[in-house]
């Protein structure tokens, strides 16, 4: 039986988004071959779809509130079409088994360009204009041009993802939440964000009522 709540299950049902197997996603990723990175939530490896199109797999190896943040990622996501932001190929919710299908982006995050000290990762300053300009266009698209305002919470390096023309796409949804247009505010109860990346306002207090400002 599917881990989502109901709700997020109807909205996973009005998606057009392809829904797959666990065993189209063992078959698409080659048995585990080629890992792409890990992290908290599982491992990320390369797969190709039956067409030859290479892909990234998120492979889910936790479940968060019963799986309630995977339905939350997906639903948010795949009403989401804007260059800047990742394209959702497909999920599979199979159990306690989730995966997510997205285009593949070649170089990688954006944080492993960060690092100073690593030769040939460093970008020209012009290149970095450029990528700070278009992820501030799919921050402001996520908050001003979806039918919903969706907050991310989590915008940081390790979240913008660069294709082959170091384009970035804002990726990992799983701590957003959208609201209507009409709210100037949502209510969380605690802290979303990682450290060093977290707006202050959402470090004190128990109750919070924050705006789409948090992901400035």
């Amino acid at each position: 039986m599917d881990a989502c709540h109901s709700v997020h299950q109807q909205k996973l049902r009005s998606l057009t988004t392809t829904r797959y197997t666990y065993n189209d996603i063992i078959r698409m990723i080659s048995k585990f071959k080629c890992q792409l990175g890990q992290g908290g939530f599982g491992n990320v490896y390369k797969g190709w779809l039956t067409n030859g199109t290479p892909v990234a797999v998120k492979l889910m190896e936790k479940s968060y509130n019963d799986g309630e943040e995977f339905c939350i990622e997906v639903a948010t996501i795949g009403m989401i079409h804007h260059v800047n932001v990742v394209h959702l190929l497909g999920f599979c919710v199979e159990g306690s088994r989730r995966a997510l299908v997205y285009d593949f982006m070649e170089n990688g995050s954006h944080e492993k360009f960060t690092d100073t000290t690593v030769a040939g990762r460093c970008l020209l300053r012009e290149r970095l204009y450029d990528i700070a300009l278009d992820t501030s266009r799919g921050i402001e698209y996520l908050h001003q041009g979806c039918d919903r305002r969706i907050i991310h919470f989590d915008i940081k390096p390790h979240n913008i993802l660069l294709n082959s023309d170091f384009t970035p796409k804002i990726s990992d949804f799983w701590l957003a939440k959208s609201f209507c247009k009409e709210r100037n505010s949502v209510t969380i109860t605690e802290g979303k964000g990682t450290i060093g990346y977290i707006a202050p306002e959402l470090v004190y207090g128990n109750s919070k009522h924050v705006s789409h400002k948090t992901d400035v």
